[in-house]
């Protein structure tokens, strides 16, 4: 697994890398870099929306009102109503409006303002901002950057959510950092020492990657050097893989920041993958240093039936330890960038200095950042 990688021969993506801290790149604090709003971006579950309900999400500074009518689609109003600027994901759901709690002006999925009841239907005022709003795999997306982008901009695909050859475990937890420190955390192959006690030891090799201008990608093979499989990772390959020369390198594992998501597939040979992880980080708050993750990790179905599903479980116990441990990790280094009053790391892995480089030019500098005129185009 990515997260238990020590890497050995490890090639940069390009020749250019150097050493990391908070005066490269331009001088832009990547932890100060906002999202960039113009992607579909995952702001609840479906099963979280019940018919009939509302619901209050986020995207960084954008309180967000999701509304599931009796019939049709759900749609995303702001939230926050014209009168007074109390939460519509307070309101009750009409047809297929929402009316404020406090007053009861009612709001369409267009949000026009269509009724207040003590107003005649000449004197409506001003409705709120609405966003295009889709639903997949039990996932509820928004786009909040531009509206007339959301037509040409496909939704993302989501691993193997759909795929009845395997089985998906959807999970996610409010993580107190900035979305660019979990994109590192699941690229990073060399932070095996902290999920030793998990993993065992891995060595891994680089096999190449890409570099372009919105996707950074890396693949490795991989050994075990020492310590035992731990059953949840011998669930994800269906078999034992021990220290024997015959278990070295057999499986690829691919990972992948296509922005703003990220993929983690393992595959054994021309096989479809064991393992398929997608995976988003949703900023929460205006400062965007706080994060939603939207996870689905699907794993393929053996050939003896029902086995997953009984041993379904242990996975969920094996997973939850190792997502606990990187996740205490992320928000220390958070902690540490608001004591130290910014990015003071200094990266030596390439590929990592790759990926910030692209999550810098793919994002929204901070206000007042000078525009060069050789800078990527996201």
């Amino acid at each position: 697994m990515i997260q238990n990688l020590a890497v050995e021969n490890v090639h940069p993506l390009h020749t250019s890398g150097q050493r990391e801290d908070d005066r490269s790149s331009h001088g832009i604090d990547l932890r100060r870099v906002r999202s960039n709003p113009d992607h579909w971006y995952p702001v609840a579950w479906s099963r979280e929306l019940r018919r009939g309900k509302t619901l209050g999400t986020r995207y960084a500074s954008h309180p967000i009102a999701l509304v599931r009518p009796q019939e049709g689609p759900v749609f995303a109003l702001e939230d926050r109503c014209a009168h007074r600027q109390v939460p519509l994901s307070k309101g009750v759901v009409e047809g297929e409006a929402v009316k404020c709690c406090y007053h009861g002006w009612a709001y369409g999925r267009s949000g026009r303002c269509i009724d207040v009841p003590y107003l005649g239907k000449g004197k409506l005022p001003n409705g709120v901002k609405t966003y295009p709003c889709r639903e997949k795999d039990g996932l509820i997306f928004v786009f909040p950057g531009d509206p007339a982008k959301a037509e040409t901009t496909p939704l993302p695909a989501l691993g193997r959510a759909a795929d009845a050859e395997y089985k998906t475990r959807r999970f996610g937890k409010l993580v107190r950092c900035h979305y660019s420190f979990m994109h590192e955390n699941l690229m990073d192959m060399n932070h095996q020492f902290m999920h030793s006690k998990q993993m065992g030891m891995m060595k891994p090799r680089y096999l190449g990657g890409r570099d372009e201008p919105d996707l950074v990608e890396a693949r490795y093979s991989f050994a075990r050097t020492g310590g035992k499989q731990p059953l949840g990772e011998a669930l994800v390959f269906g078999e034992r893989r021990g220290t024997a020369e015959k278990d070295q390198h057999r499986d690829v594992m691919t990972i992948r920041t296509e922005y703003p998501y990220q993929t983690l597939r393992i595959a054994t040979g021309d096989a479809p993958p064991v393992m398929d992880l997608w995976i988003v980080y949703t900023p929460q708050d205006a400062e965007e240093l706080t994060s939603r993750v939207f996870g689905l990790l699907s794993i393929r179905r053996p050939k003896l039936k029902g086995a997953l599903e009984l041993a379904w479980p242990l996975f969920i116990c094996f997973t939850n330890r190792i997502f606990a441990e990187d996740r205490e990790i992320v928000e220390l280094e958070q902690q540490a960038w608001r004591e130290l009053g910014g990015d003071r790391n200094q990266e030596v892995f390439p590929v990592i200095n790759t990926l910030r480089a692209l999550l810098r030019r793919c994002g929204v500098p901070p206000a007042g950042t000078p525009v060069r005129e050789d800078a990527a185009t996201p």
